[in-house]
Parts: C-alpha cells; sequence; structure tokens
C-alpha cells in the first residue's frame, strides 16, 4: 500500500513541477527566439520598454506593421541607380565630409521610400529596420546622432567617417534583392 502512495505522490509531484515549469520554459524559450534574432536590438527594446514581456510585445507590434507594409524590393534599374548615387555621396567624402553625410541620410530615405517604409518618423523607420536587420538598428541610430551634430557643425570628421560606414552598412542591405538572398542560402 505504502508503495502506492509513493507512486501517486511521485507522479502529483511530477505533475505540478510540469505545471510550474512549463509556463517558465515557454517564456525561456521565446526570450531565446527573441535574442536570437533582434541580437542587441532586443537587448535595447527591452531596457527601452521595462522589461522582456513588454519588449517582447513591441517586438511582435513591429513585426505586424512591416507585414502591412507590402515592402518590395528594387528592379535592377533602381539597385544600379542608387548604387551609382550612392558612390557620387561617397565620392563627395573626401571633400564634403559634412554634405556627404547629409546626402548619404538623404539617398537611406529615398530606398526606404522606394520600396514602400514610411519615412516621416526617424523612430518609426528605425522600428521597421529592426524587423528584417536588426543588427543594423543601432548602426542607424548611432549615424543619425552623428548626423544632428553636423547639422550643428559639431561632428569631427572621424564620427562623420563613422556615421558614412553606418549609413553605407544599411544601404546595402535595403538594395540587397531578396531573390540573390534566397538563391545564396
Amino acid at each position: 500500500m505504502s508503495a502506492t502512495y509513493i507512486i501517486i505522490a511521485v507522479v502529483l509531484i511530477v505533475v505540478v513541477m510540469g505545471l510550474i515549469m512549463g509556463p517558465i520554459f515557454s517564456r525561456n524559450q521565446r526570450s531565446k527566439q527573441f535574442k536570437d534574432h533582434y541580437g542587441s536590438e532586443y537587448d535595447h527594446t527591452v531596457e527601452t520598454a521595462g522589461g522582456e514581456k513588454k519588449a517582447q510585445a513591441e517586438l511582435d507590434k513591429r513585426q505586424k506593421h512591416v507585414d502591412e507594409l507590402n515592402i518590395r524590393p528594387l528592379s535592377s534599374k533602381e539597385r544600379e541607380r542608387y548604387t551609382a548615387d550612392w558612390l557620387s555621396v561617397q565620392s563627395k567624402f573626401v571633400d564634403e565630409p559634412g554634405q556627404a553625410i547629409v546626402e548619404a541620410d538623404r539617398l537611406i530615405m529615398e530606398v526606404m521610400q522606394v520600396r514602400n517604409y514610411p519615412i516621416s518618423d526617424f523612430e518609426q523607420r528605425v522600428a521597421d529596420v529592426s524587423v528584417s536587420y536588426p543588427g543594423l538598428a543601432d548602426n542607424y541610430r548611432a549615424a543619425r546622432v552623428i548626423a544632428l551634430k553636423n547639422e550643428q557643425r559639431q561632428a569631427d570628421t572621424e564620427e562623420l567617417r563613422r556615421a558614412m560606414i553606418y549609413y553605407r552598412s544599411l544601404f546595402d542591405q535595403l538594395l540587397e534583392n531578396e531573390a540573390d538572398l534566397e538563391t545564396a542560402k
């Protein structure tokens, strides 16, 4: 008889532990999935949102928003044109780094607009970019900070160089053709 009670007790303990640990395990898995996809952008969102649950809700909201945007790839002709425009901006950096940063920022917004991203609000642009290019969101923010310093003529050449590198990494990703990316996988 006592063996039966021990077996029932063990089964009850296992069931209770499963009920307790199941949601914790599930929550940890969800956090891991967000961290794996968003990387440092997840950490940034946790910090700004005030916790993991709020950050996850925010990132889910961003994903839904971007899904509704109907983001389109650039045509070959558009990619060629924007690549030429970027080379022009980049060559201007040598003689007029401040102006090159202004033009790089404008060119990023133009490419985003052509691809159907809304561009009126910087924070929304970064949020939208973070869905497809989470590793570039921090760089985009940093480039923006430098661009604002540049507007006040307070950015030095090294900062402008870094901003140009940040803009270039985002520009390259925005010009990628999704079909090319699928072929490369």
